[in-house]
Parts: C-alpha cells; sequence; structure tokens
C-alpha cells in the first residue's frame, strides 16, 4: 500500500523538529523518527487509529504516537498523511482537508 505526505504533514514535521531542536536537541531527531515509523506502520495495518466520524464519506483516521496525533486518509490502496501536531495543540477540521 503506497504512502503519501502532503505537503502540510511534511511542514509539521518540520514545524516540531525546529522547535524541540530549541527546547531539546537530542529529542528533536528521536520524535521525527518514532513519527515517520509510526507512519510506516500503516501501510501493514492502515486502519489502525480510529475513523473521525466528522469526515464522512472520507475515510480519516487518527494515530497516537506518543504525545502526538498524526492525522491520515485512507482512500483505496493507498494512504495519504494529512497532518501531525501535538496533542496539547488545537487543530481545526479544516486543517485536515488539505492534501
Amino acid at each position: 500500500m503506497p504512502l503519501f505526505w502532503s505537503q502540510p504533514a511534511i511542514d509539521d514535521l518540520e514545524r516540531v523538529y525546529h522547535f524541540l531542536l530549541r527546547v531539546n536537541p537530542q529529542a528533536a531527531a528521536g520524535v521525527v523518527q518514532s513519527l515517520v515509523t509510526a507512519s510506516k506502520n500503516l501501510i501493514t495495518h492502515p486502519r489502525r487509529g480510529p475513523a473521525l466520524i466528522e469526515f464522512q464519506p472520507r475515510e480519516v483516521r487518527r494515530l497516537i504516537c506518543g504525545h502526538y496525533e498524526i492525522r491520515y486518509e485512507c482512500q483505496n490502496t493507498t494512504l495519504y498523511i494529512l497532518r501531525v501536531w501535538h496533542t496539547r495543540e488545537h487543530r481545526s477540521r479544516e486543517a485536515d482537508s488539505e492534501r
């Protein structure tokens, strides 16, 4: 199953990395690596995270990885990582509509 990252999700990873780099340089790369690994694991278990009914008929799901949330969409046989953020951040539904 192919996995693609949206540009907003890539931007989110960069934002997380640069924020952590200032606060804890040792953790920055580790957190980003764990988010990328968790996303890759979706290839073999694409419906691992719960579906978010507010996005129906789209199949948008969420996966919690440590203190971070990964929002992704299953479309036929393809996965799209939509957004990534710390669970304490507030994000709107519109943020997930980009791909």
